[in-house]
């Protein structure tokens, strides 16, 4: 609890009042007639403490604040951390080379490369444990998959025919066809043990379903199970 004090003011208001009684009343012109005054004043003062003195009260304590402690901020996963930056970088280089190339056909092509890559490497950076599952895919096929498209850029922006870069340019675009397909296996390959988990699942609930005549056919009847229930 806290103690505090509010001050009467009324006290001063009666000095106050006495000095203008004593001035309307007798002529303030001698030091004796200011020292009369004063004495008054100081005697309503008193009068007027004792009669309206200052209130003490308390109040409570405001609740002090507690120091919220900073949580220390938690370092993220080196492993991940690279994952992520490859993601950034490639995905990034993905749609420059993309915006770069005016070929419909090419840009076609580049945009599912691009959101799978970005799904695959999402999908490793929330279960890093499938990491080794798509080395081969990080550290061959999605930069060879960028120096493909870095050469295309380079031979479509020379502004040039001849039987090397038609060649290579059509190399390239059917290449990519393949790499699409290839890209859209890995995604699918990182499903793997989900797609069995939920397999094993549905096949032991269908069995457990079919014990207890719940799955559109008829309970087995004999011994104490009661009657069949039919669905």
């Amino acid at each position: 609890m806290t103690t505090r004090k509010k001050v009467s003011v009324l006290p001063i208001y009666l000095v106050g009042a006495v000095w203008l009684g004593y001035a309307l009343l007798f002529p303030l012109c001698r030091v004796s007639d200011y020292l009369i005054c004063a004495g008054l004043s100081l005697a309503v003062f008193v009068a007027g403490k004792a009669i309206f003195p200052d209130k003490v009260y308390q109040t409570p304590d405001a609740p002090k604040a507690e120091a919220k402690k900073a949580e220390p901020k938690k370092e993220e996963d080196p492993q991940v951390a690279a994952l992520r930056k490859d993601k950034e970088r490639a995905v990034s280089e993905l749609r420059r080379l993309n915006d770069a190339i005016p070929d419909l056909k090419i840009s076609a092509q580049i945009d599912p490369l691009e959101e799978v890559t970005g799904k695959i490497i999402d999908y490793v950076i929330a279960h890093p444990q499938k990491k080794p599952q798509i080395s081969r895919f990080l550290d061959y096929f999605l930069p060879t998959t960028i120096k493909l498209l870095n050469a295309y850029d380079r031979m479509d922006s020379a502004g040039v025919s001849g039987s090397n870069i038609n060649t290579t340019k059509q190399k390239v675009e059917r290449m990519l066809d393949t790499l699409c397909s290839a890209f859209d296996k890995q995604l699918d390959a990182l499903f793997g043990d989900e797609a069995l988990d939920i397999s094993t699942d549905i096949t032991v609930m269908e069995n457990l379903l079919a014990q207890e005549g719940l799955s559109g056919g008829t309970k087995p009847t004999g011994g104490t199970d009661g009657p069949k229930l039919e669905l």
